[in-house]
């Protein structure tokens, strides 16, 4: 395995992907973690990710330098190699020449690193500081117009730095470095798949659980199935699911989910419906934080109920994925922002006094997919495009009511069917409706009207830590927004919602 120590990069989730593509698994630490956990850890290789800090600032993020003493490999990539070379003795200042973007790479040694690469290469630069001096036993092996120090090593000791990032796309041959630096340099073999981490999880739940009950909270979506079937693997009959029917589900899902959960999922599982319960605690409420928090009470309130039903239940079991994680603490510990919380993500109610079971914390959600086909979960159920724990809350902007959610499920359900049918749902990542706090002047059979505006949101992505507005056809465009308007009371106006995320999130709220 890889480990991966978080200096607050945005791309650092993409090395994981990197290194996991190249089926090696890999985990995200802090900068503050114990040598003495590396050491238990005992990886093959370690990844510094990038930052925005600069070294030379007091409170930029470090970790002990004795890392480097430990005899494993490690790559340092544009935070994370000067992090390397200020440590060792070298020195880094404040570029004279900003490099942020494309830029071409002259290789002046290929070995071990980019003896695939051509000498000159595209790479992709963002960085303000430049590394002045180099450390004792370090070499320069790239370097560009701007950056006299684009890569450097000390082979003895198996130490490389590259300045630029080869993770991002922009850097088209950055795979081929990173898998030199994997199975060249660290020696690591292609052994991290799906089945062998079912295989992995199942032993590790069933050391963890031993003979005691364990409940899980059951969505529908796709990562509290995975989670569900894996566990029900681990410890059988000692599972049971509960499905909290919060009332802000889409059109019949409620109906639906239960009908495939009781074909497809030979799991025991207790219905509760809690629809005006929700309700009535959201009265009022409009600003979307709130919303969650709000959501999240009132759902471990029904849960916890429902669970003290449950004799003898020591585990709680949650289908939490990385980003789930990530957006909402700060990143195990390192600079990243928190964006906005997550349901399934937190503190449990003391008195419940249950111990979390997480199987799918590192997983992203294409890996939480291939799980299922490997767990035999059916098609319906993988391909189900994630849905937001807080539901349909999250998406009526302002006061959440029930004529404002009745209103909303049928603009979605019109928008799902045009999507489906025109081949377009295995295609996004999500396609849904957002109902705005918003009224506009229309015309219709000669009369004006004042009604509710509503934006569509489609986006492709590959686990939603970032993501596309998706170019759908004009004429597929025009049916949707005909459709609404015409077959849905109350809705005059259709928008199409073309950012992207980053700057923006995929929900709204």
């Amino acid at each position: 395995m890889i480990l991966i120590i978080d200096f607050g990069s945005q791309y650092n989730q993409l090395i994981a992907r990197r290194v996991r593509e190249s089926h090696v698994y890999c985990r995200i630490e802090p900068p503050g973690i114990d040598l003495d956990l590396v050491r238990k850890i005992n990886p093959e290789g370690i990844i510094l990710s990038g930052g925005p800090s600069s070294i030379y600032e007091p409170t930029s993020p470090k970790m002990d330098p004795a890392v480097f003493e430990l005899g494993i490999p490690v790559l340092g990539i544009c935070y994370g190699m000067q992090f390397m070379v200020d440590a060792l003795g070298g020195s880094v200042i404040k570029a004279g020449k900003r490099e942020y973007g494309l830029a071409a790479l002259t290789i002046t040694d290929r070995e071990p690193l980019f003896r695939a690469l051509e000498p000159t290469t595209p790479c992709w630069m963002s960085h303000g500081d430049s590394i002045a001096q180099l450390p004792p036993g370090f070499s320069v092996t790239a370097t560009t117009a701007n950056t006299p120090v684009a890569a450097a090593q000390d082979v003895e000791r198996r130490l490389y730095g590259l300045q630029f990032h080869p993770e991002v796309a922009h850097t088209p041959r950055g795979k081929n470095i990173l898998r030199a630096f994997l199975f060249d340099v660290c020696g690591c073999r292609r052994t991290w798949t799906m089945k062998s981490f079912a295989a992995d999880a199942v032993a590790e739940i069933r050391a963890t659980v031993g003979p005691k009950k364990v409940i899980l909270g059951l969505s529908g979506g796709v990562d509290s199935s995975v989670a569900a079937l894996l566990l029900q693997r681990a410890v059988g009959r000692q599972l049971t699911c509960i499905f909290v029917d919060n009332g802000l589900l889409r059109l019949d899902e409620a109906e639906k989910l239960k009908t495939l959960f009781k074909e497809h999922l030979q799991i025991t599982i207790r219905f509760v419906p809690a629809g005006k319960k929700f309700l009535d605690a959201l009265k009022g409420v409009t600003d979307p934080e709130k919303k969650r928090k709000i959501i999240g009470r009132v759902f471990m309130e029904v849960f916890e109920a429902e669970a003290l039903k449950i004799a003898d239940a020591e585990f709680l079991g949650q289908g939490t994925l990385y980003p789930d994680v990530i957006e909402s603490v700060s990143a195990f510990g390192g600079p990243s922002a928190v964006i906005k919380s997550h349901h399934n993500v937190g503190g449990l109610p003391k008195k419940m006094k249950l111990k979390l079971v997480e199987p799918l914390r590192y997983l992203f959600k294409d890996e939480v997919r291939q799980l299922g086909k490997t767990l035999g979960l059916p098609e319906a159920m993988i391909w189900r495009q994630p849905f937001p724990g807080p539901g349909l809350a999250i998406r009526v902007i302002g006061e959440v009511t029930a004529s404002r959610l009745r209103l909303l499920r049928e603009v979605d359900a019109v928008l799902l069917e045009e999507i489906r049918s025109n081949g377009y749902y295995r295609k996004l990542w999500q396609s849904f409706a957002v109902l705005l706090p918003l009224k506009s002047v229309g015309i219709m059979g000669d009369q004006r009207t004042y009604e509710n505006i509503v934006a569509i949101r489609a986006v492709t992505s590959k686990d939603a830590m970032t993501a596309d507005w998706a170019r759908l056809p004009h004429r597929l465009l025009g049916t949707i927004s005909n459709r609404i308007i015409n077959e849905i009371r109350g809705v005059n106006r259709v928008v199409y919602d073309i950012s992207s995320k980053p700057p923006s999130t995929i929900e709204w709220e």
